[in-house]
């Protein structure tokens, strides 16, 4: 915190004002230790408060912090930096939240990130393969991961000159070559994938096309085929060639995205999945917080945290049931990840129920509740494909009973352990 406070005093010395460390440190250790508030947030907090204090216009304030020098993005370290970047426009990504105009990738000689423009920016759009001066744009943190924002206080200049992105230029024709595992795949990267549809998920998404789980010998990523991109529809056990697919990150999981830039050939093969499927015997020994009726966001379906998407911010949230498990056979556990229909038929309770339950209730609470009374503490099989530490639960059945040859493994494996 420390550092955070001297960070935040240094941004003010170069205006001629001096902020005593010590009210820094104390407003920022205020929000953070007793309030539980985001040290972004907080660093933001304290920094307005200050601008506010000493009569310092924002606009003049920020625009200083970013005019010294342009910044490599490989140089970008600081959480709240304002800087200038020339770069490249890699990648745009589908978007169509209300509050943002644009989202994708730049580049320059020494890396890619991620941006994003926000609408009331008012900023022309960027034009993918053309590069840019992008003058006063904000950092900001997510997942451990740097990205920059276009706001306001941003201004955008098309360069004549291109801007060589570091690794080689990401033009999709020049890396359509480099087929890469699955296993090896990165937030950021241009690759091909060979791999067969291991699941299909239903969506009803209109700017979707299909959403799923692709795998091959060294592992399994989901991906998304965007509606825009106007590729085929594949179909689940065919296997297929992915080329020019963009890889981004959520949770620190790669994923993988389908646009315009990508096709889709299939294969006259059977491509082996490496996480194949895995069944598991165990007591339901808890179930987590994030479970029973919650809201998903309608544009990504990521379940929302306080009402808000982590790429999508506040949005109307879509309601889905869902329980995140953990099974324990004696000798290990397993965190398992079961579907809205899998939940629907183990416990009888329908999405409908729980939503009028939660209403009567004024609190969602009392569905995790019921799911917990009726689920824990009994037995269950469950078969499904491993990814990362869950289990993504195809099948789940209630063991009422444990016949003989069954405890018998499980005494074996006891006592082996």
């Amino acid at each position: 915190m420390k550092q955070t406070a001297e960070s935040i005093r240094d941004r003010f010395l170069k205006l001629g004002v001096d902020v005593p460390i010590e009210d820094v440190e104390s407003r920022l250790d205020e929000l953070i230790t007793k309030f539980k508030v985001p040290s972004n947030e907080a660093q933001r907090s304290v920094t307005n408060y200050i601008l506010k204090k000493y009569s310092i216009p924002k606009n003049e304030f920020y625009m200083r912090q970013a005019e010294p020098q342009l910044t490599k993005i490989v140089d970008i370290s600081e959480n709240g930096q304002w800087t200038n970047l020339k770069a490249k426009v890699v990648q745009l990504w589908e978007n169509t939240h209300e509050s943002i105009s644009q989202v994708g990738l730049l580049g320059d000689e020494t890396g890619i990130i991620k941006f994003t423009e926000w609408k009331n920016a008012e900023l022309p759009e960027l034009e993918q393969g053309e590069s840019y001066l992008l003058r006063s744009v904000v950092v900001g943190e997510y997942n451990g991961r740097f990205q920059v924002q276009l706001n306001k206080n941003s201004s955008v200049e098309k360069l004549g000159e291109a801007i060589v992105v570091g690794g080689g230029d990401f033009i999709p024709t020049a890396r359509e070559s480099e087929l890469r595992n699955i296993s090896d795949l990165e937030g950021g990267q241009w690759a091909t994938v060979k791999g067969k549809i291991v699941q299909l998920w239903e969506n009803t998404h209109e700017s979707i096309e299909q959403v799923g789980l692709i795998g091959d010998p060294t592992g399994v990523i989901k991906f998304t085929n965007w509606a825009s991109s106007e590729l085929p529809d594949m179909e689940e056990g065919k296997s297929y060639v992915l080329k020019n697919i963009v890889v981004n990150e959520w949770g620190g999981r790669a994923q993988i995205q389908l646009n315009k830039s990508s096709s889709i050939e299939e294969l006259d093969e059977d491509i082996e999945v490496g996480s194949t499927t895995s069944t598991y015997l165990g007591a339901m020994v808890d179930i987590q917080t994030g479970s029973g009726l919650i809201k998903r966001c309608p544009e990504c379906k990521r379940a929302l945290v306080k009402g808000a998407c982590a790429e999508h911010g506040k949005v109307k949230g879509e309601y889905d049931l869902r329980i995140k498990a953990v099974l324990d056979s004696g000798t290990s556990t397993q965190d398992v990840l079961i579907n809205r229909e899998l939940t629907e038929e183990l416990s009888g309770l329908t999405l409908d129920t729980a939503i009028a339950m939660a209403a009567d209730a004024l609190d969602p609470g009392v569905v995790l509740d019921k799911l917990k009374h009726e689920l824990v503490g009994r037995y269950y099989t469950v078969t499904g494909h491993k990814l990362d530490r869950y289990l993504l639960v195809d099948s789940i059945t209630l063991r009422t009973s444990l016949d003989r040859e069954m405890l018998d493994e499980m005494l074996t494996e006891m006592e082996v352990q």
